[in-house]
């Protein structure tokens, strides 16, 4: 069976680790987005405040998969 995906780039945030912003990117996207198979990050960055990390940005592409019937 062959599958059709779109893909969609967020960021995700977070205070504590990059890990912590991938889930809160893929969990809230999640809550609105069906079929979510899978993710790759893009890009990494962050805030700097202070000479101290503020929180960590990831930019993830998220594969998921359409419905529908198949060919």
């Amino acid at each position: 069976m062959s599958n059709v995906y779109a893909i969609s780039e967020i960021v995700g945030t977070s205070e504590t680790s990059i890990e912590d912003a991938i889930q809160q990117a893929v969990n809230v996207a999640g809550q609105s987005i069906r079929h979510l198979d899978w993710f790759e990050v893009t890009d990494l960055r962050g805030h700097i405040k202070d000479g101290r990390v503020a929180h960590f940005q990831v930019a993830v592409k998220l594969g998921f998969r359409y419905e529908g019937k198949q060919a």
